[in-house]
């Protein structure tokens, strides 16, 4: 690219208003979206309770593994899912975007039988790579796809709709997640490997945008010698427009992912939600199955899930995201990026500054308004730069600082819960101390039968755990049930003992440090924006 076709793809274009914008539309970008939305309802319906499935008791389904030990899972499936799309998007460009739009949905269906068969660390540990393999591939198809079917005068427009469309698949996702992990833990994968499978249908509905182009390319590269991916991908990231923007954006993704890898353990351990229900139902419990599996209550009605509350997120950009889009079209695209980062960043502060169930809500809903505006405009931005053989590509590159943020944070941001927050740990702690000073006592016959009865689960699993000398006992309680043995044998009720352990911690501590990268990374997109500029007028 030249520099003055350089200096032209970064000038910032007027956007058509909003109706006309939404009516300039093409069918191939309406059915982009609904690709998209089947794509995202199937991987929400896995992302937003993997932590949860991960940390679960074995005897209740899960996996009972530590947070720092499903962070090694996760930091696998954020490198694997956003270095793959590096090259694949070069791929996409080069051999078709449909092609590889199927492609990634069988090796999708493959990811979520493996969780499904195989119910072990490593089998989960598989799939999600499988999954994050067929995601990467998926990616810069539909990106591109979407770029080539859209103008710069409707981009705004277009990519806040996009992100619209995205997050109705990520609200659905968490409720039929929701809905299928309160009969078993496999059936969330089977529904999910079905529900992608409806891509294969959308495929055969539109021809390819820009297929001619790619073929004729094709033609005159046989008479000639094609460049290899790798050379021409190298190529066009030593442009300094490109990475120094790539890099700024790591601290973006960083802070963002945090929300969607450990805001559901902090509310499963911290947040009541009893505030919550006691405000929308008169004796602060839901008993209508309709409300019950849009807010994802338990099986009493009386607590929100996680994934029901961090529905809000996807709730309010499904609804309102083409305002907001629509008014990000009004600002330049650095600004737009620079204010909803600080606002995201605001909410991580918020949600360490209190455990409630409305402050939770609100600290989420703040997130989303910030997310709305930064963004789809990371996306729209990078693919408005790129030259106009090479969307797919560039579309690919925008996941190397999702690749670098989600990847430490996927590590880090569990592991720093684990450090500073876990209620497991807390539990384990005070429930020696209690035993030492004896407050806490062992749980006789007649208790442990009861328990048992409750649990559903033979009475000898319980037993050889309570007849453990009291010097070890509290080692040899399985991942994720410390908390429920300190409830027992203290007789305390989990709220006060709850109570106790917040007040008693830094829980706030991992927020503070995502909250400290967001600024960082806020800081850095305005210092981008006027460098941008500056370059604009030379």
């Amino acid at each position: 690219m030249s520099e003055n076709d350089l200096n032209t793809s970064m000038k910032d274009v007027k956007q058509l208003g909003m109706v006309a914008a939404i009516g300039s539309l093409s069918y191939v970008f309406w059915i982009c979206g609904g690709m998209e939305m089947i794509e995202r309802l199937a991987f929400y319906g896995v992302k937003a309770v993997a932590a949860l499935y991960a940390t679960d008791a074995e005897s209740d389904g899960g996996l009972g593994v530590t947070p720092g030990k499903f962070g090694i899972i996760l930091m696998s499936w954020a490198l694997v899912q956003s270095i793959l799309p590096v090259f694949t998007g070069g791929l996409s460009d080069r051999y078709g975007y449909k092609r590889t739009i199927f492609a990634s949905t069988v090796i999708k269906i493959i990811g979520y039988l493996i969780m499904a068969w195989f119910c072990t660390y490593w089998g989960f540990f598989a799939g999600a790579l499988v999954l994050a393999a067929g995601t990467a591939v998926f990616k810069p198809g539909i990106q591109g796809t979407l770029v080539k079917a859209t103008n710069r005068q409707n981009s705004s427009m277009a990519w806040g709709i996009f992100y619209q469309t995205v997050n109705i698949g990520g609200f659905m996702g968490p409720l039929v997640a929701g809905l299928m992990r309160k009969m078993q833990w496999p059936y969330v994968f089977y529904s999910c490997a079905a529900i992608i499978s409806i891509n294969f249908l959308l495929l055969l509905t539109y021809k390819e945008v820009g297929k001619e182009e790619r073929l004729e390319q094709q033609r005159q590269a046989k008479n000639g010698e094609q460049e290899s991916l790798l050379i021409d991908s190298l190529n066009e990231l030593r442009k300094p427009h490109v990475w120094i923007y790539l890099a700024i954006f790591s601290g973006f993704w960083f802070m963002f992912n945090s929300l969607f890898d450990v805001l559901p353990l902090h509310i499963d351990d911290w947040v009541n939600s009893k505030d919550i229900l006691g405000t929308l139902f008169a004796d602060g419990v839901s008993t209508n199955k309709i409300v019950n599996f849009f807010i994802i209550t338990n099986k009493e009605g009386t607590q929100i899930k996680p994934e029901g509350m961090l529905n809000v997120n996807a709730g309010m950009i499904m609804i309102t995201c083409f305002f907001f889009a629509w008014i990000s079209g009004k600002m330049r695209a650095t600004t737009s990026m620079v204010v909803g980062t600080l606002l995201s960043t605001m909410a991580l502060f918020l949600i360490g500054a209190s455990f409630t169930g409305w402050a939770c809500i609100a600290a989420i809903a703040v997130f989303s308004l910030g997310e709305m505006l930064s963004s789809p405009k990371f996306s729209e931005y990078i693919g408005n730069i790129a030259p106009n053989d090479k969307k797919a590509m560039y579309l690919g590159f925008s996941q190397i600082p999702l690749a670098i943020g989600w990847t430490l944070e996927g590590f880090l941001g569990p592991w720093l819960y684990g450090v500073f927050a876990s209620k497991d740990t807390f539990s384990r702690d005070l429930l020696k101390d209690k035993i030492a000073d004896g407050s806490a006592t062992p749980l006789n016959p007649e208790q442990l039968t009861q328990w048992a009865k409750e649990l559903e689960r033979p009475i000898e699993e319980l037993t050889k755990i309570a007849q453990v000398e009291p010097a070890s006992f509290v080692d040899k309680i399985p991942q994720g049930e410390a908390f429920d043995w300190l409830v027992r044998m203290t007789g305390e009720k989990s709220e006060v003992l709850t109570t106790v352990m917040y007040n008693s911690h830094d829980i706030a501590y991992v927020w503070y440090i995502m909250g400290v990268v967001g600024i960082i990374s806020a800081i850095g997109i305005w210092i981008y924006g006027k460098w941008i500029l500056t370059l604009k007028q030379e």
